[in-house]
């Protein structure tokens, strides 16, 4: 009997345990510098796979500029592989203002600094990995 109950107290232990165990998260901080301006906003946008990259981001944030400089946290981030993408809305018109030939007239970058040549960054330059520790990306106009 008093094995029965050894066992019920351990399997319960576990069952407790399991349901404590949680996803880990952490938070992605993200640093813009050397901005044209102090004028309008920052778009940031975190994508969590390819297909989505420069397109339907996972989480968006906007904020001010300070001093041609801008930094935005995204919180609550699980594990996996995301990459950045940003552009400097200076007009205010709340999107990233391109010439006739699709060419943006307004700042914008990438995570890991990606650069396109004759089109925008790849996924596979700006991804980066979450692997239980927070991330700081700075990204250099």
């Amino acid at each position: 009997m008093q094995t029965l109950i050894k066992i019920i107290c351990l399997v319960v232990i576990n069952i407790g345990f399991s349901f404590a165990q949680t996803d880990s998260t952490v938070d992605v901080t993200v640093n813009i510098s050397n901005l044209n301006s102090n004028d309008g906003k920052v778009f940031v946008g975190l994508y969590n796979t390819k297909e989505s990259f420069l397109n339907k981001g996972y989480k968006y944030l906007s904020t001010e500029i300070k001093n041609n400089s801008s930094t935005v946290t995204f919180k609550d981030v699980p594990n996996g592989i995301y990459a950045i993408s940003m552009y400097h809305d200076e007009n205010g018109n709340n999107k990233m203002d391109s010439n006739f030939l699709g060419i943006p007239k307004e700042d914008y970058g990438c995570s890991n600094n990606a650069k396109g040549f004759m089109g925008p960054p790849k996924w596979e330059d700006a991804k980066f990995e979450i692997k239980d520790k927070p991330i700081t990306q700075n990204i250099k106009l």
